[in-house]
Parts: C-alpha cells; sequence; structure tokens
C-alpha cells in the first residue's frame, strides 16, 4: 500500500467518512452482485463447525455401538471345541477392529472441518490437501472374496 493510499485512509477515518482500501491482487469490484474473487461462493464458521459436530456425533454413536457388542461377548467363555463361538468371536474381532477404525476416521474429519471452520481463511488446495490425506490414511481394503464381475 503507497503512503498516499494510507493517507487518504487516515483523513477518512478522522472525518467519519467510508473508509476503503483496495488490495493489490483483488480486483476492484461494485458493492453489489456477486465478488469477482469468490464468485459468490459463501463459507460461515457455523456451517463448517456443525459439520464437524455431526462428524462427532457419529463418532459417540459408534462408540456406543461399541461398547454393546462388547457386552453382547461378554460371558462367551473359551471357544475351542465349538466352531460356531470361534466364527463368532472372529466376527466379533472383525467388526470391533472396522468400527474402531470408522470412529477414528470420524474423528480425524472432525478436527479437519472444525480447523477450516476456524481458520477460514485456509485455501480450497489446503482442505483438499487434508482430504486427500483422509482418504489415503484410512483407505478401504478390497471385499472379502474379490469384486463382482459385471454383475
Amino acid at each position: 500500500m503507497g503512503w498516499d493510499e494510507w493517507d487518504r485512509i487516515k483523513a477518512g477515518a478522522a472525518g467519519g467518512g467510508p473508509v476503503g482500501m483496495r488490495l493489490d491482487h483483488v480486483p476492484a469490484e461494485p458493492a453489489a452482485g456477486p465478488s469477482a474473487v469468490t464468485g459468490g461462493l459463501q463459507s460461515s464458521k457455523k456451517a463448517w463447525t456443525t459439520a464437524g459436530e455431526g462428524v462427532g456425533s457419529l463418532r459417540r454413536s459408534i462408540g456406543g455401538a461399541l461398547a454393546r457388542l462388547e457386552d453382547g461377548q461378554a460371558g462367551l467363555g473359551t471357544t475351542t471345541g465349538c466352531l460356531t463361538a470361534a466364527a463368532q468371536k472372529d466376527v466379533y474381532e472383525s467388526w470391533k477392529k472396522y468400527a474402531s477404525s470408522v470412529s477414528e476416521r470420524c474423528g480425524s474429519l472432525q478436527g479437519v472441518l472444525e480447523r477450516v471452520g476456524r481458520d477460514l481463511l485456509t485455501t480450497d488446495e489446503a482442505v483438499r490437501a487434508e482430504m486427500d490425506g483422509l482418504d489415503r490414511r484410512y483407505a478401504d481394503t478390497d471385499a472379502v472374496g474379490g469384486q463382482a464381475k459385471g454383475r
């Protein structure tokens, strides 16, 4: 910002008039209509925070489901000699691991959404990088039994 612009801003502020400032990289535009920079896209901290809270509530629900799943395992005892009990224990361990991973993923996503809401100036590229990092970290595995072909 040049000194002449700074002097104009100070004079406007001292006189009680409107104070405007132009950033070099942002085109000047009239007050009406969508921004030439954002194309009318608006974002709010509340929307991002609400989304983060929604994902957090999913995590709490998964935690409750995990607790009920564990309660259902109580009293199973030894699985030797009983194929059904052994199979049930394997299914339980598998679902416990999966649900725990989903809960962890929800927690990570909640953190990203809340950080974006807190730092509204985060760039689209930075948000995309965070989301891509979550995709890499929590990549789903192939379905058991392979993929269906043409079905």
